[in-house]
């Protein structure tokens, strides 16, 4: 008998999510996807802090646990789903695809998000404009450090021509910069690994507005 699916506690156009779900279908995982509108605070409910302390999304229920940390999901992926492979076998190489998908998930992501971005809003009185410019800046920072290692490390997709955790990470990132008009001309590397991904039928099923819980899917409803 199978394992019973994966439960993912996400939202549409989180960014965190959507690196979650592009590595459960690169490694073929079959889950299922329960819903919070950030929009309208529901990550933050007396019940779904039961699952994540945190109130933050994603969450992923398993049959003997709740995961958190979308990064710390991704490696138990990893371990418990090896192939196909998202870290290489290289111990130098691994270090090298961790690093690239830390740069993201540490020091772009978490900057521009929601509850940060909010923060701008209402305890410094920052504009849109400030709050556009403090998102542009973050992005473009860390996108010239990953353009480098991409250029020096890169083939196809990030590291090489293999599919690894990193690629799981920039994806959302790309996404996220295109959502904020923020100007990627000076990451060709970039954005044509994000292309070539784009047409994997694994990851372009990641997409958030392939998600049930997206603004077109509603609206279609």
């Amino acid at each position: 008998m199978s394992p019973a699916p994966l439960v993912l506690h996400g939202y549409w156009r989180s960014g965190t999510s959507y690196r979650t779900r592009i590595a459960l279908n690169v490694k073929g995982v079959e889950y299922r996807q329960e819903s919070l509108d950030l929009s309208t605070g529901a990550q933050r409910s007396e019940d779904y802090r039961k699952l994540n302390p945190q109130g933050l999304v994603p969450a992923l229920e398993t049959e003997s646990a709740v995961l958190t940390q979308s990064t710390a999901i991704l490696e138990w992926l990893e371990e418990s789903w090896p192939h196909p492979p998202l870290l290489p076998g290289i111990p130098n190489d691994r270090a090298i695809v961790r690093a690239m998908s830390l740069l993201i998930a540490c020091d772009v992501h978490p900057l521009n998000n929601l509850r940060v971005l909010n923060r701008l809003r209402s305890e410094f009185d920052a504009d849109e404009a400030a709050v556009s410019g403090w998102i542009s800046h973050w992005i473009v920072e860390g996108f010239t450090a990953l353009e480098a290692m991409i250029s020096h490390h890169g083939g196809r997709y990030s590291f090489g021509d293999t599919i690894t955790m990193a690629d799981c990470h920039l994806v959302p990132q790309v996404y996220s910069a295109e959502r904020f008009r923020v100007a990627l001309d000076a990451f060709p590397k970039i954005l044509a690994v994000a292309a070539r991904l784009g047409e994997r039928p694994d990851v372009a099923a990641a997409h958030p507005d392939l998600q049930p819980d997206s603004d077109l899917a509603l609206k279609d409803k």
